[in-house]
């Protein structure tokens, strides 16, 4: 519905003071820090109906006696399609390994059902208390103000405790409180996946260990299915449990990744401080950890769930790499294929396929694709002329779930038609490169001084705390919509300019792009602050959009320099990044094509016929 006021939001709750009347408690929670705007559409929800149908009543149920309710018929189809599509659909759980690790083999045995308030496995559900000193992007050689927030976590064994990433985002502390217990206890983030929304924390004291039983991850739910959230809430301190079904199951988008991802849509209650808590089943299963819910003015009760797929592949992740690594991207814009005579003219003989619109340079697939490509396959499982693809039994999903369940450095096999005739190419998966992040890894943002003139590259954090309206469309659209050529390049701006005399005229330039210095194009700050020292010209001359030009005296600038430094009391001209020797990550640049400028179309901005994989 237009002007729909709709968002994503992120639930770490911030601590604030309440305030006690005489008649009543005034609560005051703050706004989430994090948001994702996305467009309402509204849509005909037609009811399906499933073999598989958990609740209240069956919870005691083996799963066997379940499965029995089954018809042989539908017994045979299900197996008979699992055969001819073995090579695209991976189990859901993974092979325990003999060595000590982590409790994540979905085929575990299940917990015991019953009654879910007093259940034993809720001990395992923990309150993170989180100390967040974020970096600030406007003036980057220095952080903003701490903060507090909390949210939930839950132990999965080894030693470990599973939450969201968002929950320990520019973390300075971690610490976690146990069920009925008052002691805190100091935690480590062993790794972060921004994508998935996934933190993996370690607590060293054994203390914290004693009695605790981790959790076992169940099976993905049916819709339908009862689903029972678990965490810390704000309206209290002790453990709150709310219960709702599962309404949705297909692939979501992710706002602190602004990645999309296969997520469970629940109708419980998720609220702040939810965030990192699991979520459970009629039998005490982990089908997922509470991250998200749908804000909006025509829709409630509309909370997400990481399901345990997308939870296994961080963890393998992690334990194959010692790292998080990401999830792949074949990094390509496809256009449906609904329209017959779109089909037709490409030759496509079935309803099947996605169009081939525009390949990421940085992508593998640049390699083997090429633009009006119809992919019709992906390892043997048929690609529909919506972009979906077969899904359990009767259920489809959108094409880059299959991508998903890939890893960084897999191998994929496409099925393509070029000019009428079909053929197969392979192509390496890799994490998508962003022309513009939205996280800055490391935590502080890269920035060089000259002169009063400050550069830094854009980023989303950049863009969030500037307002849009000051960073300019033209710049904007090319944030959102442009694709890096190389690993590495980067958008460098020309954020401020820190008044002195030797910068007079420059004083209100700001958040404007510096394309050349001395006639070179930028790559990036790294380039910019080499170009900058190798320099041995008279003059600095910086080429920005429009042709604008701002011109310094090269040794009148370095000397005017570190007096600007001790005037606003900066520590360093650059930040120490800038530092360690420039190397070129550009050398297969080509170099008829323009760093940082990529054609954008209006049909790439909200238009639902157009879609990334």
């Amino acid at each position: 519905m237009a002007g729909a006021n709709c968002s994503l939001s992120l639930f770490k709750f911030k601590e604030t003071s309440s305030s006690l009347h005489s008649s009543s408690l005034t609560l005051r929670f703050p706004t989430p820090r994090k948001t994702l705007n996305s467009t309402h559409k509204t849509k005909t929800i037609r009811s399906k109906k499933h073999d598989f149908r958990r609740n209240s009543s069956n919870a005691g149920k083996n799963r066997d006696e379940i499965e029995a309710v089954v018809t042989q018929k539908r017994l045979k189809d299900d197996k008979e399609k699992s055969r001819s599509q073995a090579s695209g659909f991976k189990s859901f759980g993974t092979q325990r390994k003999e060595k000590k690790g982590f409790l994540y083999d979905l085929k575990d045995s299940q917990a015991d059902s019953g009654n879910l308030q007093d259940a034993t496995f809720l001990n395992a559900v923990v309150k993170v208390y989180c100390t967040h000193t974020a970096p600030d992007y406007s003036l980057p050689w220095q952080k903003q103000r701490q903060f507090t927030s909390t949210g939930s976590a839950f132990m999965i064994g080894d030693g470990k405790l599973l939450t969201n990433a968002h929950c320990v985002e520019h973390n300075t502390q971690v610490k976690v409180k146990r069920r009925g217990d008052d002691t805190k206890f100091v935690a480590k983030v062993l790794a972060r996946g921004v994508e998935c929304d996934i933190a993996l924390l370690s607590v060293e004291n054994e203390e914290f260990w004693k009695g605790a039983e981790p959790l076992r991850f169940g099976r993905l739910p049916c819709l339908q299915d009862s689903v029972t959230v678990v965490g810390y809430p704000l309206g209290g301190d002790t453990i709150s449990v709310t219960k709702g079904v599962v309404s949705r199951i297909e692939v979501t988008s992710y706002a602190h990744g602004a990645s999309d991802l296969l997520g469970i849509q629940i109708d419980a209650a998720v609220n702040p401080g939810n965030s990192g808590g699991p979520a459970f089943n009629d039998h005490g299963e982990c089908i997922g950890v509470a991250f998200q819910v749908l804000r909006s003015d025509d829709a409630e009760n509309i909370g997400y769930v990481i399901p345990t797929t997308v939870v296994s592949h961080f963890l393998n992740d992690y334990e194959k790499n010692g790292s998080y690594t990401g999830f792949p991207s074949l990094g390509v814009l496809l256009q449906k294929l609904e329209n017959p005579a779109l089909r037709e003219c490409l030759k496509v003989q079935s309803n099947e396929g996605v169009l081939v619109r525009r390949i990421e340079p940085t992508s593998d697939a640049h390699n083997v694709l090429k633009e009006g490509d119809v992919i019709v396959s992906f390892d043997g499982i048929n690609v529909g002329s919506e972009g979906t693809v077969p899904f359990r039994s009767t259920e489809r999903i959108a094409f880059r779930y299959l991508i998903s369940e890939k890893f960084a450095g897999d191998v994929a096999e496409l099925g393509i038609i070029r000019q009428g005739a079909l053929m197969k190419v392979q192509t390496v998966l890799n994490p998508r490169v962003h022309l513009v992040p939205y996280h800055i890894e490391g935590g502080q943002p890269s920035y060089m001084i000259i002169a009063g003139l400050v550069f830094t590259p854009l980023s989303e954090p950049l863009i969030d705390e500037e307002c849009e309206e000051t960073i300019g469309l033209k710049l904007l659209t090319k944030a959102r919509y442009s694709s890096a050529k190389f690993k590495g390049e980067q958008i460098v701006i020309l954020s401020q300019v820190l008044a002195n005399e030797l910068n007079i005229g420059y004083e209100d330039m700001g958040n404007q792009q510096v394309l050349k210095f001395n006639g070179v194009k930028i790559k990036n700050i790294r380039h910019l602050a080499h170009l900058v020292d190798s320099c041995t010209n008279k003059y600095l001359v910086f080429e920005f959009e429009d042709n604008f030009l701002v011109v310094l005296e090269r040794e009148a600038a370095g000397t005017a320099s570190h007096r600007i430094l001790k005037d606003y009391g900066i520590p360093s001209e650059r930040s120490s990044d800038l530092l360690e020797p420039f190397v070129d990550s550009s050398e297969d640049h080509h170099p008829g094509q323009d760093i940082g400028d990529s054609p954008v179309s209006n049909l790439e901005i909200g238009f639902d016929g157009l879609l990334w994989a």
